[in-house]
């Protein structure tokens, strides 16, 4: 039996340079563990990290937790970020200036009963986090809304299941037009297709998309990463399987820093198997199911840079 060895990080080593030519996981066990890490988020500055802690239990509590880093370079451990624990929170994504986040959650506008999952801004005042506003009418409905990603001009990209969509779950925006959200129109058939497309993430200049489907004809497993760029009109071209970054598990929540350099996604791939050529011991297993490549999600890495120059 062969066990990856995972590299070994603290508190003060957590980097953002050099990043692998192939999919690793990001901060070794720093920000990995035999729970379920996913959507991963760095602040334009490169000082603040927010990322989903998720429950055991599918569907069940998950929250938003937060590193910052000091002036030393240091990051502090993770915490429950300020505005979170009460309710089911996930899907952080930092706006353009850092000043402001959008994430999802299922907390009530008013009361204490939890309520379908809509997306919600908090912004940063006084270098503190505030108090989490709903984004209300168009984008918000009785219908779960998922995953935002905004751009430089505010135009908001996030997941949604409508009775009007193309498939069975699509990548919707919602332009941003004098202070105000548009009614939200699915993307095209480059990106969405009949089955299901979640997960999206914008570059800034709404240049490129990176996504997940599930159910396309070249989809390995549980949901892979797709890519998609405008053309010279504008238009979205018919989006690639970026086949260096999926296995047979799902492969999903994409996010590139600000300076396009790293690809930061989600990934359930494992260690855990079917069988053994010789017999396992109790050790072995032990190892396998209590550490970060048990099947649960964890924050893989890789360059950028690299995945443009196979995409085209």
């Amino acid at each position: 039996m062969t066990v990856v060895a995972l590299n070994s990080y603290s508190q003060s080593d957590l980097k953002f340079e050099n990043p692998p030519l192939k999919p690793a996981l990001f901060g070794g066990t720093v920000i990995n563990s035999s729970s379920s890490e996913r959507d991963f988020a760095l602040s334009p500055d490169g000082n603040e990290i927010f990322y989903t802690l998720q429950s055991p239990l599918q569907g069940s509590f998950q929250t938003i937790l937060y590193r910052t880093k000091n002036a030393k370079g240091i990051w502090s451990r993770a915490e429950v970020a300020p505005f979170a624990g009460n309710y089911s929170d996930l899907e952080p994504v930092f706006t353009q200036d850092g000043k402001g986040l959008f994430f999802c959650s299922n907390r009530p506008i008013s009361g204490t009963n939890i309520k379908d999952f809509d997306i919600w801004y908090v912004e940063k005042l006084n270098g503190k986090w505030g108090e989490p506003k709903n984004l209300g009418k168009p984008v918000n409905t009785d219908k779960d809304e998922f995953y935002p990603s905004v751009s430089a001009t505010g135009n908001l990209y996030f997941t949604a299941a409508y009775k009007n969509g193309i498939g069975k779950e699509d990548i919707y925006i919602a332009r941003f037009n004098n202070g105000k959200y548009e009614e939200p129109v699915a993307l095209d058939s480059a990106v969405n297709s009949k089955t299901y497309e979640f997960n999206a993430f914008v570059s800034p200049d709404e240049s490129f998309i990176i996504f997940s489907s599930f159910g396309r004809n070249d989809d390995l497993g549980g949901g892979d990463l797709y890519m998609s760029v405008k053309d010279e009109k504008g238009e979205w071209r018919p989006a690639k399987h970026l086949s260096i970054l999926n296995t047979k598990r799902i492969d999903y929540c994409p996010f590139v820093s600000n300076n396009k350099k790293i690809l930061f996604f989600t990934s359930e791939r494992t260690e855990l198997q079917n069988h053994f050529e010789k017999q396992v011991s109790y050790a072995e297993l032990n190892k396998l199911y209590n550490g970060p490549l048990n099947g649960k999600g964890n924050v893989y890495w890789v360059s950028f840079e690299k995945i443009l120059s196979l995409y085209k």
